[in-house]
């Protein structure tokens, strides 16, 4: 017979064996490794992910990487930018869910989603763009032309 692993001592200690208890460090602060998303987080995300408040960012951190870490790198004196406050929440978040993204595979995908967010011209900006086109034939604009250099000449018939 194989020796049956002991069973841990509580769930504290089951959810470190599975899931691990890793550290990384960012920004000069060593914090632990999101391995689950705190609960209700995903719907908090979306309504603050439009924000450019400081207090909103400082939730988000807080709620995946703990108080100290959004004192750190919101308040702190070596403040984290945009840039890399949206890499760190975006790998934080795919760690949670499983995901085991590089910090480059996290930028990656904050930059595509800034790039991405261009603002469509309107109707009349395109209208406009388009009218401003110059002729393929000349390289000109093209010039208007009459009703009566368009139309076929009427024909009779004979008879």
């Amino acid at each position: 017979m194989t020796a049956r692993k002991t069973e841990p001592t509580s769930f504290d200690a089951w959810w470190t064996e599975v899931h691990g208890a890793r550290t990384t460090e960012v920004c000069g602060l060593t914090v632990k490794v999101p391995s689950d998303l705190p609960y209700g987080f995903n719907k908090r995300f979306e309504e603050l992910q439009d924000s450019d408040s400081d207090e909103d960012a400082a939730e988000l951190v807080a709620l995946l990487f703990g108080e100290e870490a959004a004192s750190a790198w919101l308040d702190g004196p070596d403040r984290i930018g945009t840039r890399q406050l949206f890499t760190i929440l975006g790998w934080g978040m795919a760690q949670a869910q499983g995901e085991d993204v590089s910090y480059q595979e996290a930028y990656d995908a904050v930059m595509e989603q800034v790039v991405g967010k261009a603002p469509e011209p309107n109707r009349a900006e395109r209208r406009a763009a388009a009218q401003k086109r110059p002729s393929r034939s000349t390289g000109g604009r093209s010039k208007p032309t009459s009703s009566g250099s368009t139309t076929s000449a009427r024909k009779t018939s004979r008879g």
